[in-house]
């Protein structure tokens, strides 16, 4: 075994699943009264997430945070999912980042972490293979995807883009912490969680004014764009570019939910 693949299953994972509500469009599309048990193609969003964790080999295990306790004593088939698959539950914060970062303090600090959410329903052993394989002397790496991948394989799908240089990239809610140094950039994400669905306010929050100038003329590249993290927080961050395109589609709304389903029936 090579020093780029993981050896043993020692990696923690966060699984955020906190809720919008009752109103939530996908919940009530998928009959639930929260989002992460939506049905999906016969399998709420949730155990299909934490069935391809249950299936990889790097994940000891696992803390889901959310939804409220609330809905969890009121929905037994949660509650039963949540007791058969041995994963620990915890009370989402205000936000997702809030969130994350008590995910991390229930998994304890001197281990490495993978961070996902509850509509990535799509997500496989091979994703998380990629994102949780050893990368010596990386503290943090975030999986992308090239945007023309999914505009060539999902061109009715909306997703946000973030351009470097003349390149796209789709983010795929896949977050690797190989270091308690990399926890340090979740804490500081919290300053611009807000404005992610905003890549220029993204990029100058966390690589500042100067970045911002040459991402606005195209003359910022991905690798440059983590050189500036790395340096602006003292850490070092890498991006993971995955090959499927289907990592960065998740269940925001009720077309992405009927997306893949459409997926999910075309692979049986």
């Amino acid at each position: 075994m090579s020093e780029t693949e993981s050896t043993h299953a020692n990696w923690g994972v966060i699984v955020l699943a906190g809720d919008r509500g009752p109103d939530d469009p996908v919940a009530q599309a998928g009959g639930a009264r929260c989002k992460a048990m939506a049905d999906v193609a016969g399998q709420p969003l949730l155990a299909r997430v934490l069935d391809a964790l249950s299936r990889s080999e790097a994940i000891a295990d696992c803390c889901v945070v959310g939804p409220s306790a609330d809905i969890v004593a009121d929905n037994p088939e949660l509650a039963a999912l949540l007791e058969q698959r041995g994963v620990r539950w915890i009370a989402p914060e205000p936000s997702p980042v809030a969130s994350a970062l008590a995910g991390l303090s229930a998994l304890g600090a001197d281990r490495p972490a993978l961070i996902t959410t509850a509509d990535h329903a799509l997500l496989d052993t091979e994703m998380i293979a990629a994102m949780c394989r050893a990368r010596p002397g990386v503290d943090l790496s975030v999986g992308l995807v090239d945007y023309a991948l999914v505009r060539d394989a999902f061109p009715d799908s909306r997703r946000t883009a973030i351009r470097f240089g003349g390149e796209g990239y789709c983010g795929c809610n896949l977050f690797a912490l190989h270091t308690p140094r990399g926890r340090r950039l979740v804490e500081r994400w919290r300053r611009v969680e807000t404005q992610r669905k905003h890549p220029a306010r993204v990029v100058a929050g966390m690589l500042g004014w100067a970045a911002l100038a040459r991402y606005a003329l195209r003359r910022l590249s991905l690798d440059g764009a983590f050189d500036r993290l790395s340096r602006r927080h003292d850490l070092n961050a890498v991006p993971v570019l995955l090959d499927d395109p289907r990592a960065a589609v998740d269940v925001d709304s009720i077309a992405d939910l009927r997306q893949v389903e459409a997926i999910l029936r075309a692979a049986r």
